[in-house]
């Protein structure tokens, strides 16, 4: 199958532990085509629809040269097998406006995983509000007064934007701290933007614990990021440790409550995130974590996304020849 990875720029990713690099060995090994575009390469052209300037890569092992470049073309996507949408956020209008595109190249005849409507529908923050039972106390808002409130009863909390990631821009904020305010202010930028606050959850130093979700499966095993000494935030892009650990009996409650919803939507990889017994984020625009994962245990789950996205290019497949059959 040809395989079209739309990611960030190639020479931005870290093989050594990138997982879109582990999901684009996973599908070299089973004999696929792998293609790779940037956002920023997708056009719609009239009389052919959605296209990207593509590249075919040679996928290496080689974490220093960990691709070669056999071809470039402008590939139509309703001509490749399966399209995966794994750029980064920032979720700003241009990253909407990819969804746009993908979602017009899904009425074309692309197969768009995660589904564009999908992500554009689901705030990896707000997302949580779903399911009330597996989250800690939370508010949402872009009220300073309400937010300093919450601080008040709760006395110790944890603020955040709805947009950032990799632990960017989330504070601690206790009830004594003396910049409670200028955190507010910063934050919610005088009741122009929208805040999440979350009651502090003690557990992080047990780690924030990534539970990924493939094609409505639970893997058996989380990467448990453990927060540096003075930090209270486990991101691996903010220095945090990532440790291994099999679900516990709670990690797999909340997870096979979440999956079958989850892939309902189109949502075909999907990294929960958890602190101790409580839900705190659903990511679903670009999961991390599968190499950490398989170095640890041994638990490959690239070839496990791959091996469900094979699965559903041939339901696709069924659903365009039945469709063909009876018209």
């Amino acid at each position: 199958m040809r395989l079209l990875f739309i990611l960030d720029p190639l020479p931005e990713l870290k093989a050594w532990k990138d997982s879109s690099v582990a999901m684009m060995r996973a599908a070299r090994d089973r004999g696929h085509e792998v293609w790779a575009a940037t956002a920023e390469a997708l056009s719609w052209i009239g009389g052919s629809g959605v296209c990207a300037v593509a590249v075919r890569l040679e996928v290496s092992d080689d974490n220093a040269a960990w691709y070669g470049e056999a071809a470039h073309e402008s590939l139509r996507l309703a001509d490749c097998a399966a399209v995966i949408m794994r750029k980064d956020p920032p979720f700003d209008i241009e990253y909407v406006t990819t969804t746009w595109m993908l979602e017009r190249a899904e009425a074309e005849g692309a197969r768009v995983f995660n589904r564009p409507r999908a992500l554009r529908d689901h705030s990896e923050k707000f997302a949580l509000t779903e399911f009330p039972q597996f989250a800690p106390k939370t508010l949402i808002t872009r009220d300073p007064a309400q937010l300093s409130a919450f601080i008040d009863a709760e006395g110790d909390t944890v603020l955040k934007p709805l947009d950032g990631m990799g632990g960017s821009r989330i504070f601690r904020v206790r009830r004594d701290d003396p910049n409670r305010n200028v955190i507010i202010e910063t934050l919610a930028e005088y009741g122009a933007r929208t805040v999440m606050a979350q009651v502090y959850l003690p557990a992080i130093s047990e780690g924030d614990k990534r539970i990924l979700v493939i094609g409505g499966e639970v893997v058996p095993f989380c990467l448990a990021r453990i927060p540096k000494a003075g930090e209270s935030r486990g991101n691996l892009a903010a220095g945090g440790t990532g440790i291994a650990r099999p679900l516990s009996a709670r990690d797999r409650e909340i997870a096979e409550a979440l999956a079958p919803v989850l892939a309902a939507r189109g949502l075909l990889l999907v990294g929960l995130d958890v602190i101790g017994e409580q839900l705190t984020e659903i990511n679903v625009t670009s999961p991390t974590c599968m190499v950490e994962i398989r170095e640890q245990t041994g638990f490959d789950a690239a070839t496990m996304f791959v091996s469900a996205l094979e699965r559903e290019c041939k339901t696709f497949h069924h659903r365009d020849t039945e469709t063909q059959r009876k018209s």
